[in-house]
């Protein structure tokens, strides 16, 4: 078993090797952004890279068709762990969420791993994880597909304006209220129709009103997405597209029926209908894995970056992770690529994720990944201290939250 000083020199001595490769990867995808599902130039940036460097990729994977599964066997049996590639940019924004760093150093990471460790026991896997973004659930219908099945710990990293040895995140529901009423003149005869857009702002001022009366960490926030097409028209059609989002998927569900009884009572108000539906599945909290998360900031610090611990009660988004990490263990830090308070999704840390300094930081999450991936490899307590806490924590958390779908007996990517 390797020295764990000399594995964390030798990984960065390989992502040292990497790195133009891999800054040629993340520019690639930065340049030509492609929105959830849409993602065919970034899979073949990032499983041909994989194909070159030893790895077994089998593409649209989970039958999601810019997916992929990348792996490498190793020599006696062992664990599975799975490194996470995310890819998918954002409307207008492009990659405001810096993906291209999370794809391009994902893949460095896993491929410095089989480097380090040519003899490796277990197996490593990629899995390309499109659809992150927009309520998109990429990694849920892949679980729900099988693909996770026989994963023993699956990491990654996210980049943003902190270094954070992890961040919360919240369960969120993905939703659309459809409202229909009559059209006519909006002019002429306006008595004779039923405004849908007066079902969808009454609505919208239901939640407004609900906003007083729920927990703090609650977020209720949308749009109107369909406001009808003409201002001399009574619009026959409306809708609002909203998330609706707390710390637990359990009290996400008491929410939306909250939704739906405000959706009735516009509706009823305003003569319209109103129907509730869901736009994506279901997100469940994160449940960052410490014992994990640790060990990935320990080597940063190694590395000379400063990464802070972390704050339960701190702002949060909402992941596809989620649903993850309430099937096995996980792990989701932070890296600080951009000037402290640069907001997610916008142009400043789209525009953050192209510079040196960027890729430099990147060097250094991708290098600490690989510390987490050999450490799960070589050193059986860890694993089952990983284990041990998930184990723990899914039992006090309950299954809140676990709606991966149904199986399609996809074969596994760590068979045993």
């Amino acid at each position: 078993m390797p020295a764990a000083a000399s594995t964390l020199e030798t990984l960065s001595a390989e992502l040292t090797s990497l790195r133009p490769r891999m800054d040629a990867v993340s520019l690639a995808i930065h340049a030509r952004p492609e929105l959830k599902f849409a993602e065919f130039h970034a899979q073949k940036q990032l499983a041909g890279w994989l194909a070159e460097s030893g790895f077994a990729v089998r593409l649209a994977a989970g039958g999601v068709e810019t997916a992929f599964v990348a792996v490498h066997q190793g020599t006696s049996p062992g664990p599975c762990v799975a490194v996470l590639a995310e890819y998918d940019a954002l409307p207008d924004v492009g990659h405001g969420c810096g993906h291209n760093l999370i794809a391009a150093g994902g893949v460095a990471a896993a491929i410095a791993v089989v480097r380090t460790l040519p003899e490796h026991p277990g197996t490593v896997a990629v899995i390309g994880t499109p659809g992150e973004e927009m309520g998109g659930a990429g990694k849920v219908r892949l679980a729900g597909a099988g693909v996770f099945d026989g994963v023993d710990a699956a990491v990654m990293f996210h980049p943003g304006d902190r270094s954070l040895t992890f961040r919360p995140g919240l369960a969120a529901a993905h939703l659309r209220v459809a409202f229909n009423g009559v059209s006519a003149h909006a002019s002429v005869s306006p008595w004779l129709g039923r405004s849908a857009l007066a079902g969808a702002q009454l609505f919208l001022q239901a939640l407004d009103a609900m906003r007083q009366f729920v927990r703090p960490t609650v977020r209720l926030h949308g749009i109107i997405s369909d406001g009808g097409q003409a201002p001399n028209v009574v619009p026959a059609h409306a809708a609002v597209d909203l998330y609706v989002r707390d710390r637990t998927a359990a009290s996400v569900e008491d929410l939306v029926g909250r939704v739906h009884d405000a959706a009735k009572g516009a509706a009823l108000a305003t003569g319209t209908t109103a129907a509730v539906g869901e736009t994506g599945p279901l997100y469940a909290e994160r449940r960052d894995n410490m014992v994990l998360a640790e060990r990935f900031a320990e080597a940063v610090r190694a590395l000379n970056v400063d990464i802070e611990p972390g704050d339960p009660d701190g702002p949060a988004g909402s992941s596809d992770i989620g649903n993850l990490s309430v099937l096995l263990p996980v792990i989701h830090p932070y890296i600080q690529i951009a000037r402290t308070g640069t907001p997610a999704h916008s142009a400043a840390m789209r525009d953050a994720a192209a510079t040196p300094f960027a890729h430099e930081r990147t060097q250094v999450a991708a290098t600490a990944l690989g510390r987490v991936v050999t450490d799960l490899l070589t050193r059986p307590a860890l694993l089952a201290e990983a284990q041990a806490e998930f184990a723990a924590r899914r039992q006090a958390g309950g299954r809140a939250g676990e709606r991966t779908g149904e199986r399609a007996g996809e074969s596994q990517p760590c068979p045993s």
